[in-house]
């Protein structure tokens, strides 16, 4: 698809995409069903990780705001930890695609803003969404009936 010039996106959606939400799971299976079908180096790291930064923003419609570091654009950017038994002249492109994981992220900042650091919310109280969202369930299987 992507050699005919149709804009190719990864992301991920919850339950259809194992309940994990974990991006680094998605650009990795990309790469092996890639390689399955196509031979290894059928799709390069950089052009997955391509696929979900810049036409994952160009598949919302929203090329002009997101998708790419650039003036203007917001500020939607990840720090991840560096994997420590990896040497230093690794291809960046391959580690986040075959050796990060969603664990490794440090720090998540939206529209300049952090709003993820060390895995806590800093704008938010995490245990009190969860317990909200606890009683929200245990409410609606009761309605339910189940």
């Amino acid at each position: 698809m992507r050699a005919r010039g149709v804009s190719v996106s990864l992301g991920a959606d919850g339950a259809a995409c194992n309940n994990r939400l974990d991006m680094f799971d998605e650009m990795r299976a990309c790469a092996g069903l890639q390689a399955v079908r196509r031979g290894p180096g059928a799709l390069v790291a950089r052009d997955i990780v391509a696929m979900a930064t810049r036409d994952g923003a160009r598949a919302l419609g929203l090329a002009d705001d997101i998708g790419s570091i650039q003036a203007g654009k917001r500020a939607d950017l990840i720090l991840v930890r560096r994997p420590t038994y990896l040497p230093p002249t690794v291809d960046p492109y391959s580690t986040l695609v075959y050796s990060t994981r969603g664990s490794d992220v440090r720090l998540t900042m939206v529209d300049g803003e952090i709003v993820v650091e060390s895995g806590r919310l800093t704008r938010m109280d995490g245990d009190a969404i969860a317990a909200h969202a606890r009683e929200e369930a245990s409410a609606l299987v009761d309605r339910a009936g189940i």
